[in-house]
């Protein structure tokens, strides 16, 4: 009987003890903690290619990332909980240069600029003194004009392990829209095109890991099982294509070098190589 009551005191403390781990903010639900990555040492890596991917939120696959674009039913779109982990998370975004290499943080006043949010002035008639007044608007951001996410990747074999891996390091969302005449956000924009399309920031994917990972996505084929953000990343759920390699001449895009179908061939050439190096690790 004592050995009943005491496993009955600890069964109900360890209940006590989950529901102090809930957090409204998220879910309503308890927080889950994302898949830890296995421990690899850097001896063990014998060999690494670093890849970016092009995410097309296009795409039927990429759908639930992309979608709802307002806000319903706590669902968020990816580039809004992006938005909602930097301002309300102080997640830590970084600007996209050159070499894509997470050195100058960026404000929130800065990431504003990146989505052309600006202030617009215009008058109304008082309806008390029939004066012209000065009125200012803000801008609101149009995150649905992010159609695309580029994602930083470092593919990796390791030999104690023998398990050829790939490890996600860089999220960064890019806006594409029309070209305004009016608008000054344009400015070293090519002008042949009346299409840009502009990087907003990097985020540091394993910093985002947690908030991923407590914030789900629609499901087309069952709604009682949602799957979280940091499923579909984790479990290489979408689609993309190989924007670049790693390579000699200053880590230069495909679309540099190769132009339409045969960039596109390029990005599948790519591919195949990474298959063809596992494959041949192993003798049959």
């Amino acid at each position: 009987m004592k050995v009943l009551m005491i496993f009955l005191f600890i069964s109900f403390g360890l209940i006590n003890i989950n529901k102090a781990q809930y957090n409204g903010t998220l879910e309503g639900e308890y927080l889950r903690k994302p898949v830890p990555y296995r421990y690899v040492r850097e001896a063990d890596v014998m060999w690494s290619k670093t890849i970016w991917r092009i995410i097309d939120l296009r795409e039927k696959i990429n759908l639930p990332l992309y979608y709802p674009t307002t806000k319903m039913d706590n669902r968020l779109s990816l580039i809004d909980l992006l938005l909602y982990g930097i301002k309300s998370e102080e997640l830590i975004v970084y600007t996209p240069d050159e070499n894509d290499e997470f050195k100058t943080k960026m404000t929130w006043q800065q990431i504003e600029e990146k989505f052309g949010v600006s202030n617009d002035t215009f008058y109304v008639d008082d309806p008390e003194t029939g004066e012209s007044v000065q009125k200012v608007i803000k801008k609101e951001m149009e995150t649905s004009e992010v159609k695309q996410i580029m994602i930083k990747e470092l593919w990796f074999f390791d030999k104690q392990s023998s398990q050829f891996e790939v490890r996600i390091i860089g999220i960064c969302p890019i806006r594409i829209y029309e070209r305004s005449e009016t608008s000054s956000e344009n400015e070293g924009e090519n002008e042949e095109s009346d299409v840009v399309m502009k990087k907003l920031f990097w985020v540091n994917f394993p910093s985002a890991r947690f908030l991923f990972a407590n914030r789900y996505v629609f499901n087309p084929f069952n709604d009682s099982e949602r799957r979280s953000f940091d499923d579909i990343f984790f479990k290489r759920r979408f689609s993309s294509y190989i924007y670049k390699e790693s390579n000699v001449f200053d880590n230069r895009s495909i679309g540099e070098y190769k132009l339409g179908l045969d960039a596109l061939l390029e990005s599948k050439k790519i591919q195949d190589e990474l298959f063809v190096f596992e494959h041949d690790l192993w003798e049959y």
